[in-house]
């Protein structure tokens, strides 16, 4: 399993969702390995994004989108929650790709137990129900994707087709198509 390269982030944000279905997200840890493929990701750009939190310019909470890319931006969310995101886009041009949906492959021991629910369904079908279940927390925000414990690797064997549809949970910018999801796939967070 080789992480995906720099090179495969510092794209336009919308093609780096698309790309990243299939991919498989991998998480070691001391209990060993969590692994899912991705299945429905969302892209957030900045200026002219009203959706992204770098819509209003650089602030101390999501510097990390306006960084090098191939980093991961996680935040709490509601209070209640962590999410996901792999930064996309040149160092300096905000874009993230929040990563909505996994389809558990490897370590569901280990995810049944974060989660505590009884259906292999409900492990990972949501941004915070997959970041409860691979461990992910604020203390990966800024990791290395391309050189740290959590990474994308590729799946030469996926073979699928793509939905776009409406981003969730948002207010503003529900217009634009940037959903992207695996058809089909049970794991999907919203058909």
């Amino acid at each position: 399993m080789e992480a995906l390269k720099r090179d495969f982030y510092e794209r336009n944000t919308k093609v780096v969702a698309k790309e990243l279905l299939g991919k498989i997200l991998v998480h070691r840890l001391p209990e060993g390995d969590t692994m899912g493929r991705i299945v429905e990701t969302e892209a957030y750009f900045g200026n002219g994004d009203p959706a992204s939190h770098a819509s209003r310019g650089k602030t101390p909470r999501n510097s990390i989108m306006f960084g090098p890319p191939g980093h991961a931006y996680v935040y709490f969310n509601y209070g209640m929650h962590y999410l996901f995101n792999v930064v996309t886009e040149k160092e300096g041009v905000p874009g993230a790709v929040l990563i909505r949906a996994l389809e558990p492959l490897k370590g569901i021991d280990f995810m049944f137990k974060k989660r505590k629910v009884k259906e292999l369904k409900l492990l990972t079908n949501g941004p915070a129900k997959l970041t409860q279940a691979l461990g992910i927390d604020i203390s990966h925000n800024g990791l290395d994707l391309v050189n740290g414990e959590i990474f994308a690797c590729d799946d030469k064997k996926a073979v699928f087709n793509i939905v776009s549809a409406s981003r969730i949970g948002i207010s503003v910018g529900k217009d634009d198509l940037l959903r992207f999801y695996i058809v089909d796939n049970q794991f999907v967070s919203k058909k």
